[in-house]
């Protein structure tokens, strides 16, 4: 079967959801019993967002073969079969690149170089290339129509639409309906206008897929579909719903899979039982058993974007748990005062997640401490995992100029360094440890007993390691080194072993996490938040206790 294509644009405004939509489309698709893989186009100029801001982009989702990609590929992963690499994920950067090496090299033989055909050659390329052994190809195109950076990219579906033929590839338009309070009603003129924009570029969407916080009434379908030249079946009501993971749900009550499989000339197999589960999924997700509170303490709580996967396998880990998982950010500057901030003291979990530079290490290293001295489970990730380090190395150990050369480079017990493979080495971008690693898990360790196997991979984004000078000090006060690289050359895990849940991995396990297979370690971890409220509500003194932990000074 020739393979067809999807692509997912955006209209009105952006942050509207391609993403979700891109991997819902997917998994209503592998519901019908296709082979399905995903890929995002991304307008801006950088080659990855690797030395992105996370801010401005978000969190930097790392796949098995160490890309750093958009966050976009972690909804891909959490909602199908698919396993993204460097080939689900390409930027403005990276094809100008390509085009640029090609013609240093003399690939175009002294032709001049131009947008078309060159660059929308190369974009097409780079789907074709995709398409292999799958029977559908989803694209999402990034930014909304209408942005001057996405141009490029329009064009080469435009071309792309042509050269397949009709039934070989449709658009579908994700776009707003916005309800007008003064007016008291749904407004179809911005979907109009956006529709308008992408004919005027010769692309008129298949499908459009309408962003709506209530119904979308039968004659507002009709509205749209006359002005916006489409039959009113293929206008779909975009509801806002309680959870993303509702999103295929409320698509597949909307009937999107069979029209897709009529507009593609596609079998129309028998659904298997992925929607089942999946709705099973989701009435766990909405009629949880409890309740728990997880405080994650980290320099960009102001956008949850920048922790999204992690913020997604707590979820994971509440699931498996019958429990809803209530995310409590806590900045870490915060801690770094006189006091201890009250929504520390009422979490029954800390995580303490990925982070560069100086600020804020001070306050996870306080949250860190306060956790160890007061029993209260908690789970450091990556740079959280080497503070977990430098806190117990100060305060245990007594090695009280303790620090990590990334925020004190002439520290005198530089308990984590930069990496020994990286020394000379000043480029950031794409310079760091990334992607999977196998791990060796010590026998009789809380970790080989989470994980129930010897060794596992997992993958990795880091600049910095433990100093292991420092590991027989640190092991003879009680931190234990329970993962390692085969080779023994890195520290991969740590935990300590009179405490509830007091763990710490040097890679990210929450990029491996579905809702359908929840990651054993943070199914692990809520357990033992649950644990910790019941020991809190069973124990009122406890919540004194705990408000009762000195605040360690700040190591200049």
């Amino acid at each position: 079967m020739t393979t067809k294509f999807i692509f997912i644009t955006g209209g009105v405004v952006s942050s509207l959801g391609k993403g979700v939509a891109a991997a819902s489309v997917g998994l209503i698709l592998e519901s019908r019993g296709l082979n399905v893989t995903l890929m995002k186009l991304d307008p801006y100029v950088n080659v990855d967002p690797g030395t992105m801001s996370p801010y401005q982009h978000g969190e930097v989702y790392v796949t098995d073969d160490g890309t750093e990609t958009d966050l976009d590929l972690g909804h891909y992963e959490r909602f199908t079969h698919t396993t993204t690499s460097k080939l689900h994920n390409l930027t403005t950067g990276k094809i100008y690149e390509s085009v640029i090496n090609k013609e240093r090299r003399g690939d175009y033989l002294g032709n001049t170089v131009q947008v078309i055909p060159h660059i929308t050659d190369e974009i097409k390329e780079r789907m074709r290339l995709l398409a292999k052994g799958h029977d559908v190809v989803i694209v999402e195109i990034g930014g909304t129509v209408g942005d001057i950076e996405s141009l490029p990219f329009l064009e080469a579906i435009r071309q792309f639409r042509h050269e397949l033929g009709r039934f070989n590839a449709v658009d579908i338009h994700l776009t707003l309906v916005p309800y007008i309070a003064a007016a008291e009603e749904l407004k179809t003129k911005p979907t109009q206008h956006s529709v308008r924009d992408m004919r005027a570029i010769g692309i008129s969407p298949d499908i459009l897929l309408c962003r709506v916080d209530r119904p979308l009434p039968d004659e507002l379908r009709a509205k749209i579909a006359l002005f916006c030249n489409v039959d009113a079946d293929q206008v779909v009501a975009a509801r806002d719903v309680d959870t993303i993971y509702e999103v295929p749900v409320q698509l597949c009550r909307e009937g999107l899979d069979e029209k897709l499989l009529d507009l593609l000339h596609l079998p129309r197999s028998v659904a298997n039982d992925t929607m089942d589960r999946w709705m099973d999924l989701v009435n766990r997700v909405k009629n949880p058993k409890r309740h728990v509170r997880i405080g994650i303490v980290g320099k960009y709580v102001s956008l949850a974007d920048a922790y999204k996967s992690l913020n997604e396998a707590l979820i994971h880990g509440g699931i498996a748990n019958e429990a809803k998982v209530e995310l409590v950010y806590i900045s870490a500057e915060d801690i770094e005062g006189g006091n201890w901030p009250p929504s520390l003291l009422e979490v029954d979990g800390i995580v303490v997640p990925i982070g560069f530079g100086k600020r804020g290490s001070e306050g996870k290293i306080r949250a860190i401490h306060y956790a160890r001295e007061r029993k209260v489970p908690c789970f450091g990730i990556c740079w959280g995992m080497q503070l977990m380090v430098v806190e117990f190395a100060r305060h245990v150990c007594g090695i009280s100029q303790a620090a990590s050369t990334e925020f004190i480079e002439d520290t005198p017990d530089p308990v984590i360094y930069k990496l020994r493979d990286l020394l000379g080495v000043d480029a950031l971008g794409g310079t760091m440890r990334l992607g999977s690693y196998p791990c060796r898990l010590k026998e009789g360790s809380k970790a080989r007993q989470i994980y129930g196997q010897p060794e596992i991979a997992e993958r990795h984004r880091h600049r910095y390691e433990v100093n292991q000078k420092y590991l027989p000090v640190l092991e003879e006060h009680g931190l234990k080194v329970v993962g390692t690289s085969p080779d023994g050359k890195f520290i991969e895990m740590v935990e300590l072993s009179d405490h509830p849940w007091f763990l710490g991995s040097q890679f990210h396990p929450e990029y491996k996490s579905r809702p359908t297979d929840p990651h054993p370690l943070f199914v692990s971890f809520i357990e033992a938040a649950l644990a910790e409220q019941d020991r809190r509500q069973s124990q009122p003194e406890r919540a004194e206790e705990r408000a009762s932990i000195p605040i360690p000074e700040v190591v200049a």
